[in-house]
């Protein structure tokens, strides 16, 4: 190494003369016409412009890497022209690891490295050289930088940075071959240079290996790619790394992933460096290089006549070893036998072939049908079409089973009429129905009884005859629509329907009559001759087309009529005027007789009477008023007049009711103000009361006779837990003490099951025989106030004193002070 180093300064001191060509050097002080450089300023001297000679002797210093020596690695030299070998001159060295990672001897500018340095790490170090005289610590040359570079060994593999690979290459891919290019001349051929070259394989992926060496010195860093595991199925480019399909054939369907090891190696030594290596694992795609076959050349499928239409029969499938939408097929019947009866579709998840039947079968009709499906693919491949027709095609045979059918009628539907008031029992029509089965087997008919409507028909179970069960009114029910069912007799579940349609058609029975009421009404000054009405008529029979009907005047009223009819001939017909003016004081109402006649058979008419009232019109024909004005012509008062004295009585008799109402509304808010106010009041009692102490009102009436024994009741204002009945009292002694009997009553209570959980008044209906007062009935009394006398009152103590004071003497009593 240090005979290199030495070499390269050798080198570069003949080529520069021996001068050190610093790379860069102090700013410089230039004049406007001539640059200068290097200027160095003499202290205590005018400063002026020189030109100085380039003083530094080195080369452009390299160290290797990873150098692993026991002693420090030797750089190079710094020297000046102006040490003079006497040691005056100390030489100082800064910048990147100036100290730490090389060192300098000041004496002698040798340079060494004192530690192993990595390129891959930093690739060069920038520093500054200085000399400067030891006595006056100055610098004898302005300050120089240069670079020490590290130079590159072979210590990095290469690595594949975006490895491991996932690659897809379409089966059946085209592999490379080899072939010979020429040159010729002339009409002559000769080949003057011929080139064997492997034709590109189909591409599969590009890998890519990068090396940390540098790739400007040596081989370290050029790669070299090659397969170590994945022949001869792909090959790779050693230089490019384009990985390329080598084997031909190669069908996804034999082998579908590949794993390929690939080795980067780079070209550092003779026989090469450090290697990297990376896997691929590369999947073949499936292309559309196998037809569809059918397992079997035959299906054979049994399908009971009873199949509905649209249902699925059977099943067929032809194999295609491709995948997805290569492996799609379409199926197709080939025109023949079964085209019209069936129908195939691709079952999309299954990829099968669905058989539906497109019409009814019959086994007594046909009892076995044969014909060919096609199933192909629905994508083809153009490359593959060399290879054969993409098909194949099998034979269907389909059985058709028998099925114990209902019979059937002989229409879909039965359209019958009759007239109306046809007698109960004519037949109207017939249904018939037929086991088509093999073995035959009779047939009952019976209707479908769902309404009422169905009572008026019967069928004979039998034959299937429909007769009426009860007269028709077209103008009731026009049409009748029922089922009847037909059930095999052999097997009375099998059954079919039918609809029934019966029209009732229509009898002349009913006369026309005119369609709507008129109100006729004529002027006064009518003159002869002129229409005062059109009418027209309706008939309650369903007319036939061409229906006519024709007015006229009765015979009667034919004799002097005052107003005639005039027949359109179109259904319509006027009444006409006969006179030359009507009063309505002579008469206000005429009434004409008018007979409306129709052209079915048999003939119907009838005679309708219209009502004429006379009427005041204007000279141009405008009614001004009828009969609602006549009673006050006289009087003279206009239809507004009327209409304003209605309107003023009907106010007065609302404002009559709102006063009563009223009234009886203040008279009601009088009592319930008395009852609902929150102060004291004087509550009003119909009855006597308990005494004067007694503030709660009670029902005279509860008080009844204790010999009478009470009806035992369950009380409704609880419900019991359990159904009981009340003990039966015992009847109360005539003599019994108020004192027992209460007792008594508390006991009973006190244990009554169904007595209330709250507080309650209870009322014993019993005075007691023990009082000092006897009885206070007025039975048995003295006729005469007089004779009585009512001092014992005084003794009954202040509940009585009232009492005592109204009936004792006539001076002791003051009503004033009765409270």
């Amino acid at each position: 190494m240090l005979t290199r180093n030495s070499l390269s300064l050798l080198l570069w001191v003949l080529f520069d003369g021996g001068l050190l060509t610093p790379l860069q050097s102090q700013p410089q002080q230039t004049l406007a016409t001539e640059p200068r450089e290097n200027v160095i300023h003499l202290p205590g001297q005018r400063p002026h412009f020189q030109r100085v000679k380039r003083g530094w002797v080195w080369n452009q210093f390299f160290v290797l890497e990873e150098y692993m020596g026991s002693e420090p690695q030797y750089v190079g030299k710094l020297h000046s022209d102006l040490d003079k070998g006497e040691g005056t001159v100390k030489y100082t060295l800064s910048g990147d690891g100036a100290g730490t990672v090389f060192t300098i001897d000041e004496t002698t500018g040798d340079i060494h490295a004192i530690r192993s340095l990595d390129r891959e790490e930093k690739p060069f170090y920038t520093l500054r050289a200085q000399a400067v005289d030891i006595e006056t610590r100055k610098p004898l040359e302005p300050e120089s930088e240069f670079i020490i570079k590290v130079q590159d060994i072979n210590d990095n593999e290469p690595k594949f940075l975006d490895g491991p690979y996932v690659a897809t290459v379409p089966e059946m891919s085209p592999v490379g071959g080899f072939y010979c290019s020429y040159h010729h001349r002339g009409h002559v051929m000769k080949i003057v240079h011929a080139t064997l070259r492997a034709e590109a394989g189909a591409y599969v992926l590009q890998v890519k290996a990068t090396d940390a060496d540098d790739p400007t010195y040596g081989n370290s860093a050029r790669v070299v790619y090659s397969i170590l595991q994945g022949q001869p199925y792909f090959s790779i480019d050693p230089k490019t790394g384009v990985i390329r399909t080598a084997l031909p054939n190669m069908d996804r369907e034999v082998k579908e992933q590949y794993q390929v090891l690939i080795q980067a190696k780079d070209m550092g030594g003779q026989l090469g460096g450090l290697a990297g290596t990376t896997i691929v694992n590369i999947t073949l795609t499936d292309v559309n290089d196998n037809p569809p076959r059918f397992p079997k050349s035959i299906f054979h499928l049994k399908v009971p006549e009873s199949s509905p239409i649209g249902s699925a029969i059977g099943r067929i499938r032809a194999v295609d070893p491709d995948f997805g939408q290569n492996a799609e097929i379409e199926y197709n019947i080939v025109p023949g036998d079964g085209g019209n009866l069936f129908d195939i579709i691709t079952d999309e998840d299954t990829q099968e072939g669905v058989i539906k039947l497109k019409k009814s079968l019959d086994f007594e009709t046909k009892k076995a049908y044969t014909f060919k499906v096609e199933a192909s693919n629905l994508h083809l491949d153009h490359r593959f079409h060399s290879a054969g027709p993409f098909k194949d095609t099998a034979t269907v045979k389909i059985s058709v089973l028998d099925v114990d059918e209902p019979p059937v009628f002989s229409k879909p539907l039965y359209t019958m009429e009759v007239y109306e008031d046809t007698p109960v029992g004519t037949i109207i029509g017939a249904v018939t129905a037929q086991d088509l089965d093999v073995g035959s087997s009779a047939v009952r008919y019976f209707i479908d009884w769902k309404s009422d409507g169905d009572s008026y028909f019967t069928i004979d179970g039998n034959e299937g005859t429909i007769a009426t069960n009860e007269l028709l009114d077209r103008e009731s029910t026009a049409q009748y629509n029922f089922s009847i069912i037909a059930s095999k007799v052999s097997n009375p579940l099998l059954t079919s329907k039918v609809n029934i349609l019966i029209n009732v058609l229509d009898v002349n029975e009913f006369p026309p009559e005119i369609s709507v009421p008129y109100e006729t009404a004529v002027c006064e000054n009518a003159k002869p001759g002129q229409i005062i009405q059109i009418v027209s008529a309706a008939d309650r029979d369903l007319s036939p087309a061409g229906q006519q009907f024709s007015f006229r005047l009765s015979p009667e009223a034919a004799i002097k009529p005052n107003f005639t009819v005039r027949d359109f001939r179109n259904n319509t017909a006027g009444i006409e005027t006969r006179r030359n003016g009507y009063s309505r004081r002579q008469q206000e109402l005429y009434f004409l007789p008018v007979i409306i006649e129709d052209s079915s058979y048999p003939v119907q008419s009838s005679t309708n009477t219209m009502t004429i009232r006379v009427c005041r019109c204007d000279s141009d024909g405008t009614i001004l008023s009828c009969n609602v004005e006549a009673i006050f012509l006289p009087v003279g008062l206009s239809t507004g007049a009327l209409i304003a004295i209605l309107l003023c009585i009907v106010i007065l008799l609302a404002i009559v009711v709102l006063y009563v109402a009223l009234r009886r509304q203040k008279k009601k808010d009088t009592l319930m103000t008395s009852k609902e106010d929150i102060r004291d009041n004087v509550i009003h009692y119909d009855d006597e009361g308990g005494g004067e102490e007694d503030t709660q009102a009670f029902d005279i009436g509860a008080l009844r006779n204790p010999k009478v024994i009470e009806e035992n009741k369950i009380r409704r204002d609880i419900k019991p837990d359990s159904l009981c009945l009340p003990r039966q009292r015992p009847p109360v002694e005539d003599n019994t003490d108020i004192r027992d009997f209460i007792h008594q009553r508390l006991q009973e209570n006190d244990v009554d099951p169904t007595a209330p959980p709250y507080d309650s008044l209870a009322t014993y209906a019993y005075e007691g025989s023990g009082s000092v007062a006897e009885s206070l009935s007025s039975i048995d009394s003295l006729t005469t106030e007089a004779d009585q006398d009512y001092d014992y009152l005084t003794d009954w103590g202040p509940r009585f004193k009232v009492l005592a004071d109204m009936f004792g003497e006539e001076e002791s009593y003051n009503p004033d002070k009765v409270t």
